[in-house]
């Protein structure tokens, strides 16, 4: 039979695939680093299988061949992995993967059984990311309907919106902004400058005239302008701006555009917010609230997300945190615990285990809570196996509930708490709760 050496065409078509992906938006990213990651997989596992046939039957299994089964089972677990992740892309991928295995069959590189054998094996590892990676979801979360009057605002007339002058882009936001809203108030809170400061003054001018507050920022930019907007029941839009924006990405708004859009149309919802109560004084998450190896966790994945991906980004820093941290002695509800973490969600998180990503709903009125016991022997290296098995929820050093309020003694021992990507000095005792359906947003049209 003759063998067949793949041509550099055909594997640079799939490399060329992911390059187009890549540049396109979150979604495709995750598409992309999906299928990059099932290729990788595929061929480590033929690769590593063929080794340990070939001690037994040297002669059977020729180096071409090997490159040959590698090439198909790859294209079809990129292909599937990319398409479970954003399906639009399949009518792309899919038929550059059938044409690569149709191609080996057209070479003699295999018999039609050997290349359906490959192409099974590359699809069955692209299904299998899904249990150590689970797939996203972009579907803005579900919200109550609106306490507050949620005004449509032509060309954002009536909209005073802070820019906080962090805010990242090509295009600065507030030149964005002006374009996407020209009758727009828009303010930038430049460096040196106090945020809620500027937000306060926004908020009094919205009060007096009526229309809706606006921000642009991060996550803790976010936070800010929310605590206001709940304060003086101002409905609150939300444009994603910071290094990372998970709150407008659950309410459905990833981009200025989409947030613009929301505010000419008028729609909008009653979210909760997450309460943190301590010393006489509170404050609010809109989405975490974390203690322990949590904050060093996030921080950890987050280095490495862009070139790794999510999942395999999170493992490598839950490696990393575990060697290096220690656990944590406190007292949850009146029980002593030693944890090496524990994270507060505002509303139930999906997907169930150890890197919760996005909520089905923002008003449901829980705090999702995740907690990783210290006191268990070898809680460490359990951990770290139960994650990388997928058998998490199984684990005993690894809890997994739901509470509308918690009270935490022992805090201040512990060191600092993370809200919302911020960093915050803790009281010794401190009681998380919720306001629920305190805070009204502009929302997306349904699509």
């Amino acid at each position: 039979m003759r063998t067949h050496e793949p041509r550099l065409g055909e594997r640079t078509t799939l490399a060329s695939s992911a390059a187009k992906v890549l540049i396109g938006n979150r979604s495709a990213r995750r598409a992309a680093l999906r299928g990059t990651g099932s290729l990788v997989l595929a061929c480590a596992a033929i690769q590593a299988a063929t080794k340990v046939l070939d001690k037994r039957r040297p002669l059977r299994h020729p180096p071409k061949e090997v490159v040959s089964s590698q090439h198909t089972a790859g294209a079809a677990a990129f292909a599937t992995g990319a398409t479970l992740e954003t399906p639009r892309l399949g009518a792309v991928l899919l038929p550059v993967a059938v044409g690569i295995a149709v191609s080996r069959l057209r070479a003699g590189a295999h018999a039609p059984g050997r290349v359906l054998v490959d192409v099974a094996f590359g699809v069955g590892i692209a299904a299998a990311t899904c249990r150590w990676w689970p797939l996203h979801r972009d579907k803005p979360a579900d919200s109550a309907r609106p306490k507050l009057p949620v005004p449509a605002l032509p060309s954002g007339e009536g909209l005073v919106v802070v820019v906080n002058s962090d805010a990242g882009g090509e295009v600065p936001a507030d030149v964005e902004l002006r374009t996407l809203l020209p009758k727009a108030d828009v303010r930038l809170c430049d460096a040196g400058e106090d945020l809620h400061t500027v937000l306060r003054q926004a908020a009094a001018q919205v009060q007096a005239r009526g229309g809706a507050l606006g921000v642009v920022g991060g996550d803790g930019t976010a936070n800010a302008a929310a605590v206001l907007a709940a304060d003086n029941r101002l409905p609150l839009a939300v444009f994603p701006g910071g290094t990372l924006n998970h709150f407008a990405a659950d309410l459905g708004l990833p981009t200025l555009q989409a947030a613009a859009d929301a505010v000419e149309e008028g729609r909008g919802g009653t979210v909760d917010l997450g309460r943190i109560s301590g010393d006489g004084t509170c404050t609010y998450f809109l989405n975490t609230f974390s203690i322990g190896v949590y904050p060093e966790l996030v921080r950890a994945r987050e280095a490495r997300e862009t070139s790794l991906g999510k999942w395999p980004a999170l493992a490598v820093g839950l490696l990393r945190v575990l060697a290096d941290g220690t656990p944590i002695d406190i007292t949850l509800d009146g029980h002593p615990r030693r944890l090496w973490l524990l994270f507060a969600g505002n509303s139930r998180y999906d997907p169930p285990g150890f890197a919760p990503s996005y909520r089905p709903t923002l008003d449901d009125g829980l705090l999702d809570l995740r907690i990783v016991d210290g006191k268990h022997p070898f809680a460490r290296t359990r951990l770290v196996a139960a994650f990388l098995t997928g058998t998490l929820a199984r684990s005993r050093v690894y809890q997994e509930t739901t509470a509308t309020r918690l009270r935490i003694d022992g805090v201040s021992k512990a060191g600092d708490y993370t809200r919302d990507g911020e960093v915050s000095p803790a009281a010794d005792t401190l009681v998380l709760d919720k306001r629920s359906r305190a805070l009204t947003v502009y929302l997306p049209a349904p699509p």
